[in-house]
């Protein structure tokens, strides 16, 4: 495992937001959902594509909190522009569970 420092931590932006609005993505190469993210005022919305298809289904996600990384470039991925990375685990089968906050907390907060 490579280490960091501090600083190298803090280049990573991870916020706290809402999804708003979640769709299949039949054209994705691997199963995956298209999300749209709302990360408060400052960020706003952002959309992400996420292969997380084995324990969420669209509907499930719309109100849900989500963490995501939101300083990486923007990356097309098929017909789709991927603007931030939604974060989470593998189980142990290596299926995606979402990485969320375990009490309130408002749009747009940062990790740290």
């Amino acid at each position: 495992m490579d280490e960091i420092t501090f600083d190298d931590f803090m280049k990573v932006d991870i916020r706290v937001g809402t999804v708003t609005r979640a769709e299949t993505f039949p054209e994705a190469r691997k199963p995956a959902l298209k999300l749209w993210v709302d990360y408060g005022g400052e960020i706003g919305i952002r959309k992400s594509s996420a292969q997380i298809t084995v324990h969420y289904d669209p509907d499930t996600l719309i109100g849900r909190k989500v963490l995501g990384v939101v300083n990486f470039p923007p990356r097309q991925i098929g017909p789709f522009m991927s603007e931030a990375l939604v974060l989470g685990f593998p189980d142990a089968n290596g299926d995606i569970v979402l990485a969320v906050p375990d009490h309130p907390t408002p749009n747009g907060a940062r990790l740290c």
